[in-house]
């Protein structure tokens, strides 16, 4: 009987629509540290799926297809959602993503609960928020500054 998920993927997968996914996959792997698993071609240069990897964690991409209601984040005003990534350096991290070209909307800072972290904004309008473990922080005690006030 198959496994669910199958080997190799999480349970939560983020998929993500790009309208220039070929320029997608070079920045999530030069700048964050992706490393591309495949990509299927489609019609017209563009891409019917593909996978990028950070250490055993998937996320899932594609050619914008607006025809099939499929739309990159660029065709929002706000931000509707981000994906959130931890990983073992955030400052080396940052490092590469700001010398690689990512919108820093964040600089790397240790929050109340834990994490260090900065966010940042591929060329095509995705947000992305890395973080690093360094601190744990018990459960009752997280009840947070109020929003603004973290180190």
């Amino acid at each position: 009987m198959p496994k669910t998920p199958p080997d190799g993927y999480q349970r939560i997968i983020p998929y993500l629509a790009y309208a220039d996914p070929h320029a997608a996959l070079t920045f999530l792997t030069e700048a964050f540290g992706f490393t591309e698993r495949f990509r299927m071609p489609g019609p017209d240069d563009s891409i019917m799926h593909a996978e990028v990897e950070l250490d055993g964690n998937v996320v899932m991409l594609a050619s914008a297809f607006e025809n099939m209601g499929f739309v990159g984040a660029d065709q929002f005003e706000k931000r509707y959602a981000f994906t959130m990534v931890y990983v073992d350096d955030v400052d080396a991290h940052f490092a590469t993503a700001k010398e690689r070209g990512a919108t820093i909307t964040e600089e790397p800072k240790t929050q109340f609960y834990g994490d260090r972290t900065y966010r940042a904004i591929d060329p095509q309008g995705h947000h992305w928020y890395f973080a690093t473990r360094v601190k744990d922080v018990p459960l009752e005690e997280l009840s947070g500054p109020p929003p603004g006030e973290c180190e």
